[in-house]
């Protein structure tokens, strides 16, 4: 049923334009950048914890083959009772049980199952370690820009206000018109320095996503980089990609196999025993020798457990059904995933068209109205007011432009594509 959830989905919306990429590095060309993002995922105490998890699940699907072989005892006592001389005693055993219908095989093979989800989730922790550096990364040269914007806004609030003043200790200025040139730039200190913390904390974040206590101070560029968007291809081209999924469809196979040998447990087992022993008076000559072998076979069945051997076997059933909902829910996901990051990146492309075309109409109406208040047609406040638009619609389209740019690393991670191996 799993597959045939895939084969439903039919419609896919589609970008106009759109570069083939076969891991998230390849929308980025950026050496820098790739370093910092194979530093993470080396040193990241996060992806570590997922990774001995992974190991962890390896051992354990090992040691399901140590079900399936014989098991081997030796023994040796010593003992003594009154007026008797001292009697040593060696024994070995070999013990296997028949793995008649398979119960074993299924539940080693359920085991096998766990281990490869894991390595799917490993890898898709790995795929949002990436994809989170690359976006911490924009997110710095973001603020950093935003601090370049915010100084050329409060330089220009500073040579107003003391313009103003001047014109006001020679009678030429309003008091009304200073306290507004002072709000303007107190405000905009205020939030340079916002901006300025807002970036040390960033890094901070970076630092942590790195596996570092502290380091260097990173070499920013002083402009974004190029960041291309993902093809976006067909649907079972891309959910066949993407390791979450892989992981969920996995569960469900081992839940399924875990299912099956439950309800196998509830059937007959055979169980084969051979033993040598030896008894003898001296501790040398127990150690079989001359021993005497027996070999035992028997064959048992379960007849009353209280039921629960069979409510194990329906509560496997139930995990079943349960995983596979848990994977048509990550379905559901990825594909709105995608269909999202879609949208935001053709409705981001026509708000940054608009912001520019606002911007331009706005620089244009500054120079316009610094030639009216030279000219004694408009006021400081008005020149300010305009100067302020200017300013704070920079700002919005750099946050737009960055919005877009970390929109696209999205929608590569949920098309599938990952970090290199």
């Amino acid at each position: 049923m799993a597959d045939q959830d895939r084969e439903r989905i039919q419609r896919w919306s589609v970008l106009d334009e759109g570069e083939q990429a076969a891991i998230l590095g390849d929308l980025i060309n950026s050496p820098e950048l790739e370093a910092l993002v194979d530093e993470a995922l080396a040193a990241n105490p996060d992806l570590q914890q997922t990774l001995l998890t992974l190991r962890i699940r390896q051992v354990q699907y090992r040691k399901t083959f140590g079900d399936r072989l014989p098991e081997i005892k030796g023994g040796y006592t010593a003992g003594k009772e009154e007026d008797t001389d001292p009697s040593y005693t060696g024994s070995l055993s070999i013990g296997w049980e028949v793995d008649l219908w398979r119960k074993l095989a299924d539940e080693s093979r359920a085991a096998g199952k766990d281990a490869a989800q894991q390595q799917a989730l490993y890898q898709s922790a790995r795929d949002t370690l990436g994809a989170e550096v690359m976006k911490a990364w924009l997110e710095l040269i973001a603020t950093q820009k935003n601090i370049a914007i915010e100084k050329k806004r409060l330089d220009v609030l500073e040579k107003n206000e003391a313009f103003i003043l001047g014109r006001y200790k020679n009678g030429l200025g309003t008091l009304e018109d200073l306290d507004s040139a002072r709000t303007r730039t107190a405000s905009s200190r205020a939030g340079l320095e916002e901006y300025r913390e807002n970036l040390a904390r960033q890094r901070r974040a970076l630092n942590s996503l790195l596996g570092r206590e502290a380091g260097p101070a990173l070499t920013l560029p002083a402009d974004y980089p190029a960041v291309v968007p993902p093809l976006v291809s067909l649907p079972a081209q891309t959910l066949k990609r993407r390791p979450d999924l892989k992981a969920a469809y996995l569960t469900i196979e081992a839940e399924s196999l875990r299912a099956s040998a439950a309800y196998k447990a509830l059937l007959p087992s055979i169980d084969l025993e051979a033993a040598l022993e030896d008894v003898a008076d001296t501790p040398g000559a127990a150690l079989l020798t001359d021993p005497v072998w027996s070999l035992l076979s028997g064959l048992t069945a379960p007849l009353y457990q209280g039921g629960k051997l069979r409510a194990a076997a329906e509560i496997s059933g139930l995990e079943t059904a349960k995983a596979y909902q848990a994977y048509r829910e990550t379905l559901l996901d990825a594909v709105n995933e995608v269909e999202d990051a879609v949208g935001r990146e053709r409705a981001l492309k026509k708000r940054v068209r608009h912001i520019n075309t606002a911007l331009t109409s706005a620089r244009s109406n500054r120079l316009q109205y610094r030639e009216k208040y030279r000219a004694g047609l408009a006021g400081m406040l008005d020149l300010l007011d305009v100067q302020e638009q200017t300013y704070d619609l920079e700002l919005q389209l750099n946050n737009l432009i960055h919005e877009r740019l970390v929109n696209r690393i999205d929608l590569g991670l949920a098309l599938g594509l990952g970090v290199k191996q």
